[in-house]
Protein backbone atom coordinates (compact mmCIF):
# COMPACT_ATOMS: atom_id res chain seq x y z
CA UNK A 1 0.00 0.00 0.00
CA UNK A 2 1.33 3.16 -1.31
CA UNK A 3 1.00 6.18 1.14
CA UNK A 4 1.09 9.86 0.25
CA UNK A 5 3.49 12.34 1.98
CA UNK A 6 3.78 15.93 3.04
CA UNK A 7 4.62 18.09 0.17
CA UNK A 8 5.66 21.82 1.27
CA UNK A 9 7.01 22.51 -1.56
CA UNK A 10 3.58 22.18 -3.06
CA UNK A 11 2.00 24.72 -0.54
CA UNK A 12 0.40 27.28 -2.41
CA UNK A 13 -1.52 30.22 0.19
CA UNK A 14 -2.29 32.41 -2.77
CA UNK A 15 -6.13 32.09 -1.86
CA UNK A 16 -5.25 33.66 1.25
CA UNK A 17 -6.19 37.67 1.71
CA UNK A 18 -4.64 38.92 4.84
CA UNK A 19 -6.22 42.20 4.10
CA UNK A 20 -3.83 44.71 3.58
CA UNK A 21 -1.31 45.49 0.92
CA UNK A 22 1.86 44.39 1.10
CA UNK A 23 3.15 48.74 2.08
CA UNK A 24 0.90 48.29 5.04
CA UNK A 25 2.01 44.69 6.61
CA UNK A 26 5.41 45.78 6.05
CA UNK A 27 4.68 49.06 8.13
CA UNK A 28 2.81 47.04 10.65
CA UNK A 29 5.72 44.43 11.20
CA UNK A 30 8.11 47.07 12.03
CA UNK A 31 5.71 49.39 14.08
CA UNK A 32 5.36 45.78 15.36
CA UNK A 33 8.78 44.81 16.25
CA UNK A 34 9.53 48.82 17.88
CA UNK A 35 6.46 49.09 19.56
CA UNK A 36 5.22 45.50 21.04
CA UNK A 37 7.56 43.30 20.82
CA UNK A 38 9.84 45.40 22.35
CA UNK A 39 9.99 44.58 26.24
CA UNK A 40 11.53 48.51 26.97
CA UNK A 41 7.74 49.90 25.64
CA UNK A 42 5.57 49.68 28.88
CA UNK A 43 3.29 52.51 27.76
CA UNK A 44 -0.74 50.97 26.90
CA UNK A 45 -1.69 54.38 25.65
CA UNK A 46 1.18 54.39 23.53
CA UNK A 47 0.44 50.56 22.00
CA UNK A 48 -3.41 51.29 21.94
CA UNK A 49 -3.33 54.18 19.66
CA UNK A 50 -0.84 52.64 17.34
CA UNK A 51 -3.11 49.47 16.92
CA UNK A 52 -6.04 51.92 15.92
CA UNK A 53 -4.35 53.49 13.66
CA UNK A 54 -3.66 50.55 11.89
CA UNK A 55 -7.39 49.88 12.22
CA UNK A 56 -8.34 47.75 15.28
CA UNK A 57 -11.43 49.01 17.45
CA UNK A 58 -9.88 49.34 21.39
CA UNK A 59 -12.22 50.21 24.10
CA UNK A 60 -11.20 52.14 27.19
CA UNK A 61 -9.36 51.39 29.76
CA UNK A 62 -7.54 48.55 27.85
CA UNK A 63 -3.95 47.38 29.07
CA UNK A 64 -1.11 45.88 27.22
CA UNK A 65 1.56 44.84 28.49
CA UNK A 66 5.31 44.60 27.34
CA UNK A 67 6.30 41.79 24.42
CA UNK A 68 2.90 40.91 22.83
CA UNK A 69 2.70 40.34 19.17
CA UNK A 70 -0.14 41.36 17.17
CA UNK A 71 -0.10 39.46 13.59
CA UNK A 72 -2.76 41.94 12.04
CA UNK A 73 -4.61 44.92 14.20
CA UNK A 74 -7.23 45.58 11.24
CA UNK A 75 -8.42 42.14 12.37
CA UNK A 76 -8.48 42.86 16.18
CA UNK A 77 -11.67 44.28 18.42
CA UNK A 78 -10.68 44.54 22.06
CA UNK A 79 -13.68 45.84 24.83
CA UNK A 80 -13.38 47.70 27.54
CA UNK A 81 -11.41 47.22 30.58
CA UNK A 82 -9.44 43.72 29.02
CA UNK A 83 -5.97 43.13 30.03
CA UNK A 84 -3.21 41.95 27.63
CA UNK A 85 -0.85 40.48 29.54
CA UNK A 86 3.17 39.75 28.87
CA UNK A 87 4.37 37.43 25.88
CA UNK A 88 0.81 37.16 24.27
CA UNK A 89 0.29 35.95 20.98
CA UNK A 90 -2.62 37.00 19.04
CA UNK A 91 -2.20 35.35 15.55
CA UNK A 92 -4.78 36.71 14.12
CA UNK A 93 -5.16 35.50 10.40
CA UNK A 94 -8.74 35.63 11.08
CA UNK A 95 -10.83 37.86 13.06
CA UNK A 96 -10.07 37.79 16.98
CA UNK A 97 -12.65 40.03 19.30
CA UNK A 98 -11.79 40.28 22.70
CA UNK A 99 -15.08 41.53 24.97
CA UNK A 100 -15.02 43.84 27.90
CA UNK A 101 -13.22 43.27 31.21
CA UNK A 102 -11.28 40.18 29.75
CA UNK A 103 -7.96 38.74 30.74
CA UNK A 104 -4.99 36.89 28.59
CA UNK A 105 -2.51 36.31 30.62
CA UNK A 106 1.17 36.30 30.22
CA UNK A 107 2.30 33.76 27.33
CA UNK A 108 -1.26 32.88 25.84
CA UNK A 109 -1.25 32.10 22.41
CA UNK A 110 -4.82 33.33 20.24
CA UNK A 111 -4.23 31.15 17.31
CA UNK A 112 -6.54 31.69 14.40
CA UNK A 113 -4.79 29.77 12.09
CA UNK A 114 -3.47 26.09 11.57
CA UNK A 115 -2.53 23.99 8.61
CA UNK A 116 -4.46 20.79 7.76
CA UNK A 117 -2.59 17.75 8.29
CA UNK A 118 -4.32 15.82 6.00
CA UNK A 119 -3.58 16.98 2.84
CA UNK A 120 -0.09 16.78 1.37
CA UNK A 121 0.47 20.51 0.64
CA UNK A 122 -0.66 21.40 4.31
CA UNK A 123 -2.97 23.62 3.28
CA UNK A 124 -4.37 26.84 5.62
CA UNK A 125 -6.96 26.81 7.84
CA UNK A 126 -8.11 29.72 9.43
CA UNK A 127 -11.37 30.36 12.24
CA UNK A 128 -12.08 33.55 13.95
CA UNK A 129 -12.13 33.81 18.05
CA UNK A 130 -14.51 34.85 20.09
CA UNK A 131 -13.66 35.86 23.97
CA UNK A 132 -17.04 37.20 25.38
CA UNK A 133 -17.44 39.24 28.57
CA UNK A 134 -15.49 38.25 31.54
CA UNK A 135 -13.48 35.43 30.25
CA UNK A 136 -10.21 34.73 31.65
CA UNK A 137 -7.36 32.68 29.47
CA UNK A 138 -4.63 31.58 31.27
CA UNK A 139 -0.85 31.84 31.48
CA UNK A 140 0.42 29.88 28.96
CA UNK A 141 -2.64 28.27 27.19
CA UNK A 142 -3.40 28.21 23.55
CA UNK A 143 -6.55 28.91 21.65
CA UNK A 144 -6.90 27.29 18.15
CA UNK A 145 -9.01 28.42 15.45
CA UNK A 146 -12.82 28.91 15.64
CA UNK A 147 -13.40 28.83 19.09
CA UNK A 148 -16.19 31.01 20.78
CA UNK A 149 -15.28 31.22 24.87
CA UNK A 150 -18.58 32.09 26.06
CA UNK A 151 -19.27 34.62 28.56
CA UNK A 152 -17.19 34.71 32.03
CA UNK A 153 -16.08 31.27 30.80
CA UNK A 154 -12.21 30.20 32.60
CA UNK A 155 -9.03 28.73 30.54
CA UNK A 156 -6.84 27.00 33.31
CA UNK A 157 -3.14 27.94 32.94
CA UNK A 158 -1.38 25.80 30.34
CA UNK A 159 -4.11 24.37 29.02
CA UNK A 160 -4.98 23.79 24.66
CA UNK A 161 -8.61 24.71 24.12
CA UNK A 162 -10.33 23.37 20.65
CA UNK A 163 -13.39 23.57 21.52
CA UNK A 164 -16.09 26.30 22.60
CA UNK A 165 -16.26 27.27 26.58
CA UNK A 166 -19.48 27.71 27.78
CA UNK A 167 -20.62 30.51 29.49
CA UNK A 168 -19.62 30.53 32.91
CA UNK A 169 -17.18 27.53 33.25
CA UNK A 170 -13.84 26.58 34.11
CA UNK A 171 -12.05 24.30 31.39
CA UNK A 172 -8.15 22.65 31.89
CA UNK A 173 -6.12 20.38 30.22
CA UNK A 174 -4.91 19.31 26.65
CA UNK A 175 -7.16 19.35 25.48
CA UNK A 176 -9.51 21.41 27.68
CA UNK A 177 -12.16 19.94 29.20
CA UNK A 178 -15.06 20.99 31.51
CA UNK A 179 -13.97 20.88 35.32
CA UNK A 180 -16.25 23.15 37.14
CA UNK A 181 -18.60 25.81 36.95
CA UNK A 182 -17.70 29.33 37.71
CA UNK A 183 -19.22 31.44 40.42
CA UNK A 184 -18.22 34.88 40.95
CA UNK A 185 -18.95 36.52 44.27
Amino acid sequence: MSQTITRLDLYDNKSYNPGKNKIIRTVWYFTNVLFFLNPFNPFSSLKKGLLKLFGARIGKGVVIKPSVNFKYPWRLRIGDYSWIGEGVWIDNLEHVVIGNNCCISQGALLLSGNHNYKKSTFDLMTGKIILEDGVWIGAKSVVTPGITCFSHSVLSAGSLLNSDMDPFSVYSGNPAKFVRKRNIE
